[in-house]
């Protein structure tokens, strides 16, 4: 009988665990089950995305938005956050072509900070969007999860739609990627393309020959289906007719058609947790098997 085979391909757990780390746990707990499991960590343009592409042999540099402006949820300012660090970081780099990776950041500043710094691009670029969310729609979804109240909502739309010079650029996918740093850098001649479905393009993601694929992140909620990895992942296995489980540690809204499982929620247990879910998904997998 051919031995079952997992495929564990997360995202990272965001200031919790890295995509790398993550998938290695899974893939621990599948392994102690008996499942051969082959690990892809994964990345949609927000953390991680430097570490899942590595050195590309392209020529391409990879720069991430979330090293320079990153998000901590125990320093949430959506009001005073800026996206200039990144504009000065764009502004030194010397570069053939740019792989710009747009998610998981603090600001919500339609980009004014980096456009304060920056005029030009240093290179070509290509702008990996964590979500396809436009512009305008960018503080109603984000907003909150950036510590923003109704009322600050209210306010960064009407600053958002008082950016004239990114009006053109406000209607295409991504642009309100990064707290409207996807209009800024489209403003500026840059491609913007989905994160998640280019990186899984670039790293070769393919569910064929798998029982079972795992992804993950660290919460899964309403804008997981904007855009990010899980939900690609997700979404190619269906079409493969692959079974997929989809796993984090907080869910607000499991993610549509495909199981969602909830973690412990406990940052200090999360290697544990993946660990403990390969397992468990192992043994399911061998027992169907039998």
């Amino acid at each position: 009988m051919p031995r079952s085979s997992a495929l564990a391909c997360p995202a990272s757990f965001k200031g919790v665990l890295s995509a790398r780390t993550a998938a290695a746990a899974l893939a621990d707990g599948f392994e102690r089950a008996g499942v051969e499991c082959t690990q892809l960590p994964l990345a949609d343009g927000g953390e991680g995305t430097v570490d899942a592409l590595g050195a590309r042999r392209d020529g391409a540099t990879v720069v991430e938005a979330a090293q320079a402006i990153p998000f901590d949820p125990a320093r949430l300012d959506v009001m005073g956050a800026s996206s200039r660090p990144f504009g000065e970081l764009l502004a030194v780099l010397e570069a053939e072509r740019l792989l710009v990776g747009l998610g998981g950041t603090a600001n919500m500043d339609a980009g004014a900070g980096l456009l304060e710094v920056l005029d030009a691009l240093p290179a070509p670029t290509t702008v990996l969007c964590d979500v396809q969310t436009t512009l305008y729609d960018a503080p109603r979804l984000f907003g909150p999860q950036k510590g923003a109240t109704p009322e600050q909502v209210a306010e960064l739309e009407r600053r958002f739609r008082s950016a004239g010079a990114l009006a053109p650029f406000a209607a295409l996918p991504g642009s309100g990627a990064a707290g409207g740093l996807g209009a800024a850098l489209a403003s500026l001649g840059a491609e913007l393309v989905p994160g998640a479905a280019t990186i899984l393009d670039l790293l070769g993601f393919d569910p064929h020959g798998y029982d079972l694929v795992v992804t993950g992140e660290g919460r899964v909620d309403a804008t997981t289906a904007e855009g990010k990895a899980p939900a690609e992942v997700a979404r190619r296995c269906s079409e493969a007719g692959v079974p997929c489980v989809v796993c984090a540690g907080l869910v607000l809204e499991p993610l549509a058609g495909v199981e969602t499982i909830a973690l412990s929620g406990d940052p200090a247990r999360a290697a544990g947790d993946l660990v403990e879910l390969g397992l468990r998904l192992g043994a399911r997998l061998l027992d169907a098997a039998r």
